[in-house]
C-alpha cells in the first residue's frame, strides 16, 4: 500500500480490504510512508528550498527502489507485486503501474484524482448533489446561510455580533479578502469534509466525528425551531465545534499563514499541510473554488487559493499553470495508456470528478459506487454496507485474481 499526504497509519497492516485480498491470495503486505510525511524526514526542516525535494515523481521513484530493494532482500524476484493506495495515493497507484510497468503488475486506485487542474469548482457542484441527494431543500438552505453570513461581512457593525455566533477565538477583523475567504472557507469546509467521507468506516484509524453524516447535517439545516438558514449554519458549526472537542474557532488568516510557513519538523502544519499544499502549488492545483454557481458557498474563489502559492512558497499564478499542464504531460491525466489498473470511485465523494468513472479499456476498468463517499471500498466491510459497496469489492477482488493468473 501507498502512504499519501500524511503519517503512514500502522493500522492499515491489521484492517482493511486489502488484507482480505491478501489472505485469499497469500500475498505479503507492505505500507510505505511518502517522503515528507510522518516519520519520513529527508532534509533538516521544511524549507521552501527543501521542498523541490517532494513531488510524486520523487514519490514513484522511492516506490520503485523500494520495491526492488524489498524483493532482493525476501527473495521475491519471481512475485507479482500489486499497488494499492487511495486518494492521491490511488493516482500514485496508477502512475506506478504506468512509469514503470516492470516492477508492478497490477494497480487498485481508489479515488484517485488521475487529472490535474488549476480550478476545481466541480468539488464543490458535487457537494451540493450529494447534499441534494439526502434533502433537496438541504444545499439551498445552505446557500441561504451561506449568503446571509456573507452580506453581514460586508458590515463592520455586524463583526462582533459574527464572532459571538461562530464562537471565535478572536473578534472577526478582516482586513482583506484573504481574511474573510479564509472565515468563509473554514465554515464551508463542515459540509466539505463530512461530504467527502460520508459514512466511511474509519474509527479503526482513529477518526473523530464518524457518527457525523449528511443526513445529520441535513436535518439540522432543516430544523425551523433553530431559527432561519443562517442561524441553522451557526448550529452546524456548533455541532462540529463540540465534536472535535475545540473551544472557540480560529478564523484568522494571519494565524494560519504563520503556521504554513513555519518550517520546522515539528510546526503546527509539519503533520502534512504544509507539505501538501506545497505539492498543489507545484504539481496539481485541485482548488475546490466557490467559482461555480451551481454550489452552495461563496467567498473563497481561485485567487485566495492561488495567492497563497505566492505567500507560503514564492510561487507565481504563471508558474502553478505551468506546472499542472506538465503534470498532465507527464502522466496523461485522463487519457490513460497502460492495463490491469481498476478505479473504484463513489457517486456522493467530490473527487470523483477528477477520476475515471467509466472504462477506459477491458484491462482499464472503472467501478462506480453509487451511494458510497471518499476510498469506501478501502475500509473493512460491516454490516449496514450498502449492497453495491459489497459488490465493488468482490468485482476489485476477481479482477486481481484474474489478472494475477495471467
Amino acid at each position: 500500500m501507498i502512504g499519501g499526504e500524511g503519517p503512514a497509519n500502522p493500522t492499515w497492516m491489521q484492517y482493511g480490504t486489502w488484507l482480505l485480498y491478501a489472505q485469499k491470495m497469500g500475498a505479503l503486505c507492505l505500507l510505505l510512508e511518502h517522503r515528507f510525511y510522518g516519520k519520513s524526514h529527508p532534509t533538516e526542516d521544511l524549507s521552501t528550498e527543501n521542498l523541490r525535494f517532494l513531488s510524486s515523481r520523487q514519490a514513484l521513484a522511492d516506490l520503485a527502489h523500494f520495491r526492488t530493494a524489498m524483493a532482493e532482500a525476501r527473495s521475491l524476484a519471481t512475485s507479482q507485486w500489486v499497488a494499492f493506495g487511495g486518494s492521491y495515493p490511488g493516482s500514485l497507484a496508477t502512475w506506478f503501474r504506468l512509469k514503470y510497468p516492470h516492477l508492478v503488475d497490477a494497480a487498485v486506485a481508489s479515488s484517485a484524482p488521475v487529472h490535474a487542474t488549476v480550478n476545481f469548482p466541480e468539488y464543490l457542484e458535487v457537494v451540493w448533489r450529494s447534499l441534494a441527494s439526502e434533502n433537496p431543500e438541504c444545499p439551498l438552505l445552505v446557500k441561504k446561510a451561506s449568503d446571509t453570513l456573507i452580506e453581514r461581512l460586508k458590515d463592520p457593525t455586524m463583526f462582533d455580533v459574527i464572532s459571538k455566533d461562530f464562537n471565535l477565538c478572536s473578534t472577526l477583523r478582516p482586513e482583506s479578502d484573504m481574511d474573510s475567504a479564509y472565515f468563509l472557507e473554514t465554515l464551508a469546509g463542515n459540509f466539505m469534509d463530512v461530504v467527502q467521507y460520508n459514512q466511511d468506516n474509519r474509527e479503526f484509524e482513529g477518526v473523530v466525528g464518524t457518527n457525523i453524516t449528511i443526513k445529520v447535517l441535513c436535518s439540522v439545516m432543516a430544523d425551523a425551531s433553530l431559527g432561519d438558514p443562517y442561524s441553522r449554519y451557526m448550529a452546524v458549526a456548533r455541532l462540529m465545534m463540540d465534536t472535535f472537542s475545540m473551544k472557540c474557532l480560529d478564523g484568522v488568516y494571519a494565524n494560519y499563514h504563520r503556521d504554513m510557513t513555519n518550517t520546522l519538523w515539528d510546526g503546527p502544519a509539519s503533520g502534512g499541510g504544509r507539505q501538501w499544499v506545497y505539492q498543489t502549488c507545484t504539481e496539481f492545483g485541485f482548488y475546490q473554488s466557490t467559482d461555480s454557481p451551481n454550489q452552495p458557498f461563496g467567498g473563497f474563489p481561485l485567487s485566495y487559493h492561488v495567492k497563497q502559492c505566492a505567500q507560503f512558497y514564492n510561487v507565481s499564478a504563471e508558474t502553478l499553470a505551468e506546472a499542472v499542464a506538465q503534470t498532465n504531460e507527464v502522466y496523461g491525466g485522463y487519457d490513460i495508456r497502460s492495463t490491469r489498473i481498476v478505479f473504484p470511485n463513489g457517486s456522493i465523494d467530490p473527487w470523483h470528478a477528477l477520476g475515471v468513472t467509466q472504462d477506459i479499456s477491458p484491462e482499464l476498468p472503472a467501478i462506480f459506487i453509487t451511494g458510497t463517499a471518499h476510498c469506501a471500498n478501502m475500509y473493512p466491510a460491516r454490516g449496514q454496507d450498502l449492497p453495491e459497496l459489497a459488490q465493488a469489492r468482490d468485482h476489485v477482488c476477481v479482477l486481481l485474481q484474474q489478472w494475477l493468473k495471467q
